[in-house]
C-alpha cells in the first residue's frame, strides 16, 4: 500500500496534478459562466430580429463554432502578448488570459445551439404569448422557461469544451506547473514523456469528475421540476 502512496504522490507531485485540477475547473467554470452570459442573449436576438446580412452573420457564427482551437489560441496569443493591442493587461500565460481564449471559443457554441433552438420553438411561443396578452418583459420570461432544458444543454456543452480543451490553453498558458497548467495540458506533457499509464489515469479522473459534475448537475435539474410540479 506504501508503495501504491508513494507511486501516487510522485506522479502527481510531477506533473502538478492537484493545482491542475484547481485551474482547470477555475478556468472552465469562469469561462462558461462568461460565455453563458453572452451566448445565450446573443442567439435569442439573432433569432428573435431580422435585420441585413443576418444570414451571412448565421453563417459566420457555425463557422466559428468549429473554428480549430489553436487559431483562437494564436489569436489571443498575438493580442495579449507585450506588443499586441492588450499586452498592457498582462493576461499572457495567466488564466485570465486562458479564460479570455476560452470565451472566445465557447460562446459561439452556445449562440450557435440556443438559436437553432429558438428558430424551432420561439415562434411558437411567441404567438402563444400574445394571445394569452403577455407584454415583452413575460415574453421573455416565458422563452427562456420554456427553452431551459436547451439552454442547459448547450451551456454543458461548453463546459466539455472548456476542460477538454488543450491547444488555445497551452498556446496562451504556457502550461506552468502550479500555475496555469490544466488536467488536459498535463496529460499532453505526460504522453510527451512517454509516461502513458499515468496519462491515462489522469484522463480517467478528468472523466470521473466531468461524470460527477453532470449528476450534480442533473440532481439540481430534477430538484427545480419537482418543486414547480408540486
Amino acid at each position: 500500500m506504501n508503495a501504491i502512496e508513494q507511486w501516487i504522490n510522485e506522479t502527481f507531485s510531477n506533473v502538478g496534478v492537484f493545482s491542475s485540477i484547481q485551474v482547470t475547473f477555475q478556468m472552465a467554470v469562469c469561462s462558461t459562466a462568461v460565455s453563458a452570459l453572452l451566448g445565450i442573449p446573443l442567439g435569442l436576438l439573432l433569432e428573435k430580429h431580422r435585420f441585413p446580412g443576418k444570414r451571412i452573420l448565421v453563417r459566420m457564427n457555425r463557422t466559428l463554432m468549429g473554428v480549430p482551437p489553436v487559431v483562437i489560441g494564436l489569436l489571443v496569443y498575438m493580442l495579449l502578448m507585450r506588443r499586441g493591442p492588450l499586452g498592457a493587461f498582462r493576461w499572457l500565460f495567466t488564466i485570465k488570459g486562458m479564460v479570455l481564449a476560452q470565451t472566445l471559443i465557447i460562446t459561439p457554441i452556445i449562440c450557435g445551439m440556443v438559436y437553432s433552438y429558438a428558430v424551432r420553438t420561439a415562434p411558437a411561443i411567441r404567438n402563444f404569448a400574445v394571445t394569452m396578452g403577455a407584454d415583452p418583459m413575460q415574453t421573455n420570461w416565458l422563452m427562456l422557461r420554456e427553452m431551459k432544458n436547451e439552454i442547459y444543454f448547450a451551456i454543458l456543452s461548453g463546459f466539455g469544451r472548456s476542460i477538454s480543451e488543450v491547444g488555445a490553453v497551452m498556446l496562451v498558458g504556457g502550461n506552468i506547473k502550479g500555475n496555469t497548467r490544466t488536467m488536459t495540458t498535463a496529460i499532453s506533457l505526460l504522453k510527451s514523456q512517454g509516461i502513458f499509464t499515468e496519462g491515462v489515469a489522469l484522463g480517467l479522473i478528468l472523466l470521473l469528475m466531468a461524470f460527477l459534475l453532470q449528476c450534480l448537475a442533473d440532481f439540481f435539474r430534477k430538484e427545480e421540476i419537482s418543486v414547480e410540479n408540486d
